[in-house]
C-alpha cells in the first residue's frame, strides 16, 4: 500500500509494482502472439519512468514532433509516427526521430514521401486506412465516425499502392475487448486484404485494453496468431496506451471547503476536474473515489468540486460512510493514463506533483510544479 503521508498533496502517484505487473502481461502477449506492442505517448509520457518501460518494450508511437523527439531523446529509440497532417517546417525533424511514418492521406504521402528517400536512416512509410467500423460509442473518441478526418476508405485506394507504401495503420478502438478486435478484423480483412500482399506491416492501433481484469488475453493471442497464419509475411504492431498504465496509480487531493446550495453539498478540493482530470468531463465518466461509492444511496452524499472558476468544474454524486471535513484526503483511482498528459494550467491553479511509489516502498518525487512553470507557459 502507498504511504500517502510521504507525498505532497495534490499528487499523481504511480505504483511501480502495479506498473510492472502490466508490463509483464504485455510482454507475455508480445512473445506468445509473435507481434510487436509499443507504448503510445498520447496516453502516457511520464518520461522519467521510461527506464522501467525499456526493460519490457523496445519502441513507442508518436503523434507529433514533440512526442517523436521524446521517443528518441528519452525512450531511446526511433518512433513509429502518425499525424493527421505534417508540415514542411517540422517534417525534417520528424524524419530524424522516426523509423516508421504513417500518412493520413495520399496528398500528404505525395508531398512528403520523396523526402524520406534522402534521409540519413531508412524510414518505412505507411498509410492510415479506415475500415468504416468501430464500436466506440462516444463520438469524441470514435475515429471511424461518419465524416471522420482519419485515414482512407477502401474506395479511395488505387489497385496498386504507390511506391514506398509498406504498411497500413488503422485505429478503431477505445478501451476495447479482444472480441471487438475480432469483429473489427473481419471488416479490415474484407475491405483491405487484397492489398496485404503489397505491404510489410500492419499496425492495429491502440485501444486494446489487455490489462483490464476481464480482458481475455488468450483470445487476443489466438486472434493475432490466426492473423499471422493467414498473412505470415506481415509484421503485426499494436500500440495501446491505457493498457500500459491501467489501474497503476492515483491522484490525491484534499477537501478545502464544503458548501451547500439547494440541498446539494459540495466538497471543494485543492484540484480541478477541468485542469487535472479533463477526461472526466470530456468522455464523460465519473471516476472511482477510494472509500466512497458512486451515487446518493449513502448517508453522507457529496458532489465533488474543483477549485477553478469554471462553473462546470464539478462531478457527483458520491456516498461516503462518514461526514467529510476540511483537510480530509480524497483519492481518485486510476488517474495515470491519459489524465496526466491532458492536464493544463487554466486559472494558474497549483498543479499536482508527479511521483512514483517504488518497489522498495519509497517515494520518488519526479516533479513539483511552481509558479515559474505557469509563468513559463504564458511567456
Amino acid at each position: 500500500m502507498i504511504d500517502f503521508k510521504q507525498f505532497p498533496n495534490p499528487c499523481y502517484i504511480m505504483d511501480e509494482e502495479l506498473l510492472r505487473n502490466n508490463l509483464e502481461l504485455i510482454r507475455n502477449v508480445t512473445k506468445e502472439a509473435d507481434v510487436e506492442i509499443i507504448l503510445a505517448f498520447k496516453s502516457f509520457a511520464m518520461w522519467r519512468s521510461f527506464p522501467i518501460f525499456r526493460e519490457y518494450v523496445d519502441h513507442s508511437t508518436a503523434s507529433s514532433l514533440y512526442e517523436a523527439k521524446l521517443a528518441l531523446e528519452e525512450f531511446g529509440s526511433l518512433a513509429h509516427t502518425y499525424s493527421p497532417a505534417y508540415t514542411k517546417e517540422e517534417f525534417p525533424e520528424i524524419m530524424r526521430c522516426s523509423s516508421h511514418i504513417t500518412f493520413n492521406s495520399l496528398s500528404q504521402y505525395e508531398r512528403f514521401y520523396p523526402d524520406t528517400l534522402s534521409n540519413s536512416h531508412t524510414i518505412t512509410c505507411g498509410i492510415r486506412i479506415n475500415p468504416e467500423y468501430s464500436e466506440v460509442e462516444t463520438d469524441l473518441y470514435n475515429p471511424c465516425a461518419p465524416g471522420t478526418r482519419f485515414g482512407l476508405t477502401a474506395d479511395l485506394l488505387p489497385e496498386t499502392l504507390p511506391a514506398g507504401i509498406e504498411g497500413f495503420h488503422c485505429h478503431c478502438h477505445c478501451e476495447s475487448s479482444s472480441f471487438e478486435l475480432e469483429r473489427t478484423l473481419e471488416h479490415i480483412e474484407k475491405k483491405f486484404s487484397s492489398w496485404f500482399s503489397q505491404i510489410k506491416w500492419l499496425n492495429l492501433g491502440g485501444g486494446h485494453l489487455m490489462t483490464r481484469k476481464d480482458y481475455d488475453t488468450n483470445h487476443l493471442i489466438s486472434l493475432l496468431k490466426g492473423l499471422k497464419e493467414r498473412y505470415p509475411h506481415l509484421h503485426i504492431i499494436l500500440e495501446p496506451g491505457s493498457a500500459f498504465t491501467w489501474q497503476t496509480g492515483v491522484l490525491t487531493s484534499e477537501v478545502v471547503d464544503i458548501v451547500e446550495s439547494k440541498g446539494v453539498k459540495t466538497a471543494i478540493l485543492n484540484i480541478s476536474f477541468t485542469c487535472h482530470m479533463p477526461d472526466c468531463l470530456e468522455m464523460p465518466y465519473q471516476p472511482v473515489v477510494r472509500g466512497a461509492s458512486i451515487g446518493n444511496d449513502g448517508e453522507y452524499v457529496y458532489r465533488l468540486g474543483g477549485n477553478s472558476c469554471l462553473s462546470g468544474d464539478f462531478m457527483g454524486l458520491w456516498s461516503f460512510d462518514h461526514e467529510l471535513k476540511i483537510g480530509d484526503q480524497i483519492i481518485f483511482e486510476d488517474m495515470i493514463h491519459y489524465t496526466m498528459v491532458k492536464t493544463n494550467m487554466f486559472n494558474g491553479i497549483h498543479h499536482p506533483a508527479i511521483a512514483l511509489w517504488s518497489l522498495d516502498k519509497k517515494p520518488v518525487i519526479y516533479k513539483k510544479f511552481l509558479y515559474e512553470d505557469y509563468r513559463g507557459r504564458m511567456s
